[in-house]
């Protein structure tokens, strides 16, 4: 009798419960703080410095990948799933599943099995991504001196490794049930590094202060025709 009264009571406080609106439910969502940063400051800065005469010749960040290799799934499939809730986490959107395009017998991998997974962050949720990761997320990472300016691929692309996904602030501690990397590859409209990274260090990308920027052949050879 005791438990049908307790169910009863609740239903009630249910039916009394009113669902109270978010205040901010009918209001525009706001524009990434970075990409205003960008508009208003950064286009300016690289302008002035590489010369640019035209707007379009003025690199930016495209879009952002970022890529968890999962090599335990081939034994124990669930591993792949608690990645793919964290990485859904940590980005605001849904992974895409990575299957193994061949069968290698001595790892025992079958094609089409799933090993890992991808994002590709564009948009508002690109710059709100890169703004999260480089205010909140690198400083929480342990004897942290600067990234390596040697990660570009000579086509303006720059990959970053992470060892463990503990540094989002997004993810809870007790909630882990093991630490795995990723990699996070920002890829700009420019084919030039040293475009490249001036536009990652305007963005905030704390690069090691005793690195110099890179300079590509292609870069090399239209400072040589400018200057003749």
């Amino acid at each position: 009798m005791a438990t049908k009264e307790k169910k009863q009571t609740k239903k009630r406080e249910t039916k009394e419960m009113v669902q109270v609106e978010h205040t901010g439910k009918d209001l525009p969502v706001p524009p990434p703080r970075l990409r205003g940063y960008y508009m208003d400051t950064v286009r300016e800065r690289l302008k002035s410095q590489f010369g640019f005469t035209n707007v379009h010749q003025i690199p930016t960040l495209e879009k952002i990948v970022i890529n968890c290799g999962v090599g335990e799934a081939i034994k124990n499939p669930k591993v792949l799933d608690a990645v793919v809730t964290e990485l859904g986490i940590i980005t605001g959107q849904r992974p895409v599943r990575k299957k193994a395009k061949k069968s290698i017998a001595n790892f025992g991998l079958r094609e089409g099995q799933e090993i890992g997974c991808a994002v590709t962050l564009r948009g508002a949720r690109m710059w709100e991504f890169l703004d999260r990761f480089v205010g909140v997320a690198i400083p929480r990472i342990r004897d942290f001196r600067g990234i390596n300016t040697r990660s570009f691929d000579g086509r303006g692309n720059y990959t970053l490794g992470i060892k463990e996904q503990m540094i989002f602030p997004e993810i809870n501690y007790d909630m882990v049930e093991q630490i795995h990397g990723m990699d996070i590859t920002f890829v700009t409209t420019t084919n030039k590094d040293d475009q490249a990274f001036a536009l990652l260090r305007e963005l905030g990308m704390p690069f090691k202060g005793d690195d110099k920027p890179i300079i590509t052949q292609q870069t090399k050879q239209s400072q040589q025709s400018n200057n003749t």
